[in-house]
């Protein structure tokens, strides 16, 4: 028990011994650590030291550098602020000196004026005086006073005033006249121009070609009945001649001969030729036409550019186009008097749409005038209030031919619109007898009248000159005598627009120098 005992005694000396020689030996070790970390931390202070007085020297420096050119930029701003104040001083100094010149200068004008004021003055005292003295003086030559003068003046300049004024007025007027009918010449010239309208001339009579002679024995049918049927069904002549290979539509109704035409080429095609057939081509050639009519009513108001027609009128206004007036289509006249009546409209300043939608509707009685009894115009006034067309288009279709006064600019407008388009040569056409025969009836009337030497139709019927004899027909009977003229031609003869009567009285004065 002792012996281990010892044992541990001993091992706790050893083990203590062992402690107290480590701990000596780091503590030398520590101690060698730190006086090393001192010396570095010396070493440090002293290199930290030796830069910031290194940094302060380059700062002052810097420092000392920068003072040193702002305070030359200041010296130099200083400088030239002084040069910049001395220069102003100098303008200003100069302009004081040109002040004081002009201020002279001033002084002097003004005395000077002063006595020219005053020279004036004294002069328009002795003109007051000199012209008291004339007043006066006329007074007592005149033996008027100054208020007797002065209204016996005016009442002379009055007197001069009003002759100048009347002859002013008429000359003025005359002006007016002559400006107004240039502005109108100028305006239909324009309105002409601008419209391009295509006119299709149209006869009594269509021609339908046969693919050979044969085809004609099959349109004639046994003992005629199917030429009879046709004729029958449509209304329309059927003409078979010895013309070749052809057969020949005659009939007035214009939309009758195109069923029968377009009925017969459908006949010939098909080659079925009988009543009950034909009787059905015939029913399908009315429904085809009435389709066109629809459709030519509707392109024209397309044309035309108007809206809200009612449907009825559009297809009265299909029909014109197989309606005809000594040769003018009906419907491309009114398309044609729409486009005039709006471009005068235009140019006056007129309602434009209303001038179109009358001009347009103007003639639409000759669409039914042969299936209700009365004129045109009438026809054509009733069917526009029938479907709801205005009063103003109404009254244009009523006075378009001057039955009625003409109470609007529109209605003036596609009176003169529709003269215009039916007096256009070539928009009207007449056979060569009915032509002649109206050039003769012109020079045959206006030979009727007592005094007359001479007549000839010129400018195909359109004028006629007649020369009188300078003896028995005065200058005022001349003109008594155009008027008497126009009245005969307008009772006795039918024609499209309008004729020039001219009367030409010539008198010469005849001598011989021997």
């Amino acid at each position: 028990m002792l012996k281990i005992l010892l044992q541990v005694f001993v091992l706790v000396v050893v083990a203590i011994g062992g402690v107290a020689l480590g701990y000596n030996y780091r503590k030398r070790i520590a101690e060698g650590k730190i006086s090393s970390a001192e010396e570095a931390a010396k070493r440090i202070v002293e290199e930290a030291k030796k830069q910031a007085e290194a940094t302060q020297r380059e700062a002052i420096l810097e420092a000392k550098e920068e003072i040193h050119k702002l305070r030359n930029e200041f010296d130099r701003e200083v400088r030239d602020r002084r040069n910049e104040i001395q220069r102003v001083e100098r303008r200003i100094q100069q302009k004081e000196e040109n002040l004081d010149k002009k201020m002279d200068s001033l002084e002097s004008k003004e005395d000077s004026l002063n006595k020219r004021k005053k020279e004036i003055e004294k002069l328009e005292q002795e003109i007051e005086s000199i012209y008291k003295q004339q007043l006066s003086e006329l007074e007592r030559i005149s033996e008027m006073t100054k208020d007797q003068a002065r209204e016996t003046l005016l009442e002379s300049v009055e007197r001069e005033l009003s002759h100048e004024m009347a002859v002013k007025i008429r000359e003025y007027e005359g002006k007016a006249k002559e400006e107004a009918e240039k502005r109108a010449r100028s305006i239909i010239a324009l309105a002409i121009q601008k419209s391009a309208a295509d006119h299709v001339a149209e006869a009594t009579v269509s021609v339908v070609e046969l693919p050979n002679d044969e085809m004609k024995g099959r349109i004639i049918g046994r003992e005629g009945r199917n030429i009879r049927t046709l004729e029958t069904a449509t209304g329309i002549d059927l003409i078979i001649d010895d013309t070749p290979e052809a057969v020949i539509l005659s009939g007035f109704d214009p939309i009758r001969r195109e069923i029968a035409r377009i009925s017969l080429e459908k006949l010939i095609l098909d080659g079925r030729i009988h009543p009950t057939r034909i009787e059905e081509m015939v029913e399908k050639a009315k429904k085809e036409v009435e389709t066109q009519i629809r459709e030519a009513g509707e392109q024209a108001i397309f044309e035309v550019g108007i809206h809200g027609i009612h449907p009825e009128l559009i297809k009265l206004l299909g029909r014109l186009k197989y309606r005809t007036s000594y040769g003018q289509n009906v419907l491309r006249h009114s398309i044609e008097v729409a486009h005039l009546a709006s471009i005068m409209a235009a140019e006056l300043g007129a309602d434009i749409k209303l001038a179109k939608r009358a001009g347009l509707l103007h003639d639409i009685g000759k669409a039914v005038d042969h299936e209700v009894e009365g004129p045109h115009i009438q026809i054509g006034a009733d069917l526009a209030r029938k479907y709801k067309e205005s009063p103003e288009v109404v009254h244009a279709i009523l006075a378009h031919h001057g039955d009625i006064e003409a109470t609007s600019v529109e209605a003036v407008l596609v009176q003169a619109a529709d003269a215009i388009s039916a007096a256009r040569p070539g928009a009207r056409r007449e056979t060569l007898e009915a032509y002649i025969k109206r050039l003769e009836k012109l020079e045959e009337i206006a030979n009727s009248f007592a005094g007359v030497e001479k007549s000839f139709a010129i400018q195909a019927g359109r004028e006629l000159r007649i020369i009188v004899k300078p003896d028995k027909v005065s200058d005022d009977q001349a003109v008594l005598m155009a008027r008497d003229i126009v009245k005969a031609v307008e009772k006795e003869l039918e024609y499209p627009g309008q004729i020039k009567i001219n009367v030409i009285r010539e008198t010469r004065a005849v001598e011989y120098a021997k």
